[in-house]
């Protein structure tokens, strides 16, 4: 079977508590445009996947009507 080398262990996450998870993204402060880089990224990231599944869709609905 698959067994994971000792120094690959180490780069894994720990398991932790909600405490400590919550004090952890607690102490994460954003910078002045970060959260606008963010929205960017995601628009960027999802708008293309979104109009190529609308356009499969209509496509598909356009297709079926006309047949």
């Amino acid at each position: 079977m698959f067994s994971v080398p000792n120094r690959l262990k180490e780069l894994l996450p720990k398991k932790k508590t909600k405490e400590q998870l919550d004090e952890h993204y607690n102490k994460i402060e954003l910078e002045k445009g970060d959260f606008l880089a963010m929205c960017i990224a995601a628009i960027i990231t999802f708008l293309p996947v979104l109009i190529i599944a609308l356009v499969a869709i209509f496509g598909l609905m356009w297709i079926l009507v006309r047949a």
